[in-house]
């Protein structure tokens, strides 16, 4: 954090959420990092690239007018470093109300092909990576009886298909996770979203394979996100759409669906 930007400090007249997003310098981290500065949040931004976060949060602070948005780089395989960046932004932050984990990565690896080494980066990012963020900041929130997460999952994570079996792998492990997060933490008042994007308007999508029915920007996907969380449901499609379609997936017979091509 710049030395000459400060946060936002809360006041009983003016409160402040806090918030972190683990993934956030482009597509719906980005989308949803602009929602929640307008909507009054202070929110920590953390990817890889520091230069594209450091641009977005230009961008957010000049359209708000006052420092809300502030960047970290960090690489969500990277587990060692969770702890001491965590404690590192919740001092700079003054609190934590909120954390959203949506890194993830996406290397198909074609229908006739096998790629160890990008399946173990899917699983390290997309699924221990979540781990390592959520598991301190649940016990965390589980102490203060408060706090709100959200997890960005994959309608991928709903069945095994044959195009990308470790991508598949790595959102249903992490869908599972944040229900059995949401199992314990919902007694302790804190709430858990999964979020299960269909296709999005990002780079994530020209990895798609078989086409992008129903595809949304990554602004529709903030507003669906931010609604959510209002409203604290426990697990949301974006589009709304993709929960039938899905449904219809689920409910194929494996006798059918293993001869599919998608």
């Amino acid at each position: 954090m710049s030395n000459s930007l400060k946060p936002v400090q809360a006041t009983p007249l003016n409160p402040r959420r806090r918030g972190i997003i683990v993934g956030a310098s482009a597509g719906i981290g980005a989308a949803l990092a602009r929602k929640l500065a307008k909507e009054g949040y202070v929110v920590a931004l953390i990817a890889r690239r520091k230069d594209k976060l450091n641009t977005l949060c230009a961008e957010i602070n000049s359209a708000e007018k006052e420092a809300l948005a502030f960047p970290y780089a960090h690489d969500a395989a990277n587990y060692a470093e969770v702890p001491d960046l965590l404690r590192k932004i919740i001092a700079d932050l003054g609190g934590l109300d909120l954390l959203v984990f949506m890194a993830g990565v996406n290397f198909p690896p074609g229908l006739t092909h096998y790629n160890f080494e990008d399946d173990r980066k899917m699983i390290e990012v997309n699924l221990i990576g979540a781990m390592a963020w959520l598991n301190p900041v649940a016990e965390m929130f589980q102490n203060a009886k408060a706090g709100q997460i959200v997890g960005i999952s994959s309608v991928a994570g709903d069945r095994g298909r044959i195009g990308n079996p470790g991508y598949n792998t790595s959102k249903a492990g992490l869908t599972t996770y944040l229900e059995a997060l949401r199992n314990r933490l919902t007694r302790h008042g804190v709430h858990v979203l999964t979020v299960k994007p269909g296709f999005v308007n990002t780079e994530m999508v020209k990895a798609a394979q078989g086409g992008t029915p129903f595809m949304i920007s990554p602004e529709q996907a903030a507003e669906d996100i931010y609604k959510a969380m209002r409203k604290r449901k426990q697990v949301i499609y974006t589009a709304p759409i993709w929960r039938w379609i899905m449904l219809t997936i689920q409910h194929i017979p494996s006798v059918i669906f293993r001869r599919m091509s998608f």
